[in-house]
């Protein structure tokens, strides 16, 4: 299986730090690797297969309308050119040259973070307020393009809710962008974000949907949806760049199917015999604490194993621990995370959804070993 891997010179790893994109993302099921090599064995009209897809993914979900793009990030960077452009082609072809167009995105001082950056390259401009809903209300002006929202368990500042958001919004005409990349499971959130009054919601394809790592999805309002569309390749626009090839949007098609219909019960219950598989191994330990976890906030419900420890009895630092689960056989990543919530206490995180069968057996005798000796 790793074969294709060891003739490039690398060593596969476990992954035990969660659909994390800098490890790969996540693992897809055979029929969507299946999906992908059907595709890529005919030429096919690329404005066409967009279409089609959308059209299936919207009817798979329930929602209005669907595009597949490139990955989440692509997703933020088109609907914040679709929400400055509309479905104007001249304005599409133009940008990030603004002049004359609405380009303003609000956004809560709370909700800024390391991607938002791909609003900027449709030339959009961040207006940073406080989050409060009397701030949202007076930065709306005649250069408003649209608020943006982040739903992320990792930000765990105050904000105002999505609902309040969405109603200074669009008393003002002015749509708002839900950035949900990670926010699967529960399976509910493809829709409660809309219900909740985004016009355009952004999800990763390659994270809770298991499709190809190269790959996102918009969710939302038909005409910001094709204003996606058009801001996307194969159109001359900002998203020629982003390119989304013929195997990315048949392979997400198809996860997204398989996801609709997976046993979502099961599936948990399998995680949560894995997290408790290796707490019981990891207890006895002296001076570890180990104890099931799910992340804060309203999606990625994945329960995972958080994991702390005297370092001044057992001498071996998080740092090092972490080194020494990687650079075994096999290797191991593991999360490294400094808790918000607990004083940004430094716990060690595994997370098992990425796991293999069996695989929880090797990260428990692992950390037995590190730990332990």
């Amino acid at each position: 299986m790793s074969k294709i891997y060891h003739d490039l010179g690398i060593e596969p790893i476990i992954n035990a730090a969660g659909t994390v994109t800098a490890y790969s993302g996540t693992l897809m099921p055979p029929e969507v690797s299946d999906a992908m090599n059907q595709a890529s064995r005919a030429f096919v009209i690329m404005e066409e297969l967009h279409l089609a897809a959308g059209r299936r993914i919207a009817e798979l979900i329930g929602v209005p309308a669907a595009h597949v793009c490139s990955s989440a990030t692509a997703g933020i960077a088109l609907t914040g050119a679709a929400c400055i452009t509309g479905g104007d082609r001249e304005a599409i072809h133009r940008l990030p040259n603004v002049e004359g167009l609405k380009h303003e995105v609000i956004v809560q001082r709370t909700h800024r973070m390391a991607y938002d950056q791909a609003v900027l390259l449709s030339g959009g401009k961040f207006v940073e307020i406080e989050p409060e809903p009397k701030a949202l209300a007076a930065a709306i002006n005649e250069k408003t393009a649209s608020v943006f929202f982040v739903v992320s368990w990792g930000l765990p500042g105050k904000a105002i809710p999505l609902p309040v958001v969405a109603e200074i919004a669009h008393a003002r005409g002015v749509p708002v962008i839900v950035d949900a990349a990670s926010e699967l499971p529960p399976m509910s959130n493809l829709h409660r974000f809309l219900h909740e009054g985004g016009d355009l919601v952004v999800f990763s394809g390659g994270k809770g949907f298991r499709g190809p790592q190269a790959s996102g999805l918009v969710l939302g309002r038909p005409d910001l949806v094709e204003a996606c569309r058009l801001n996307d390749c194969p159109n001359p626009a900002i998203g020629r760049s982003m390119k989304t090839g013929k195997e990315e949007i048949v392979g997400l098609t198809k996860a997204v199917e398989l996801y609709m219909n997976r046993d979502h019960d099961a599936e948990q219950l399998v995680w949560e015999r894995r997290v408790q598989h290796i707490i019981d191994q990891v207890s006895t330990i002296p001076t570890v604490k180990a104890w099931r976890q799910l992340p804060y906030g309203v999606g990625q419900l994945f329960p995972h194993l958080a994991m702390t420890w005297d370092v001044n009895r057992i001498e071996v630092s998080y740092q090092e621990f972490w080194e020494t689960m990687l650079a075994g056989t096999p290797r191991i990543m593991t999360q490294q995370y400094d808790d918000p919530f607990r004083d940004r206490e430094r716990q060690i995180r595994v997370h098992v959804h990425t796991l293999q069968e069996g695989q929880e057996v090797i990260i428990a005798r692992r950390i037995r070993d590190v730990l332990g000796a």
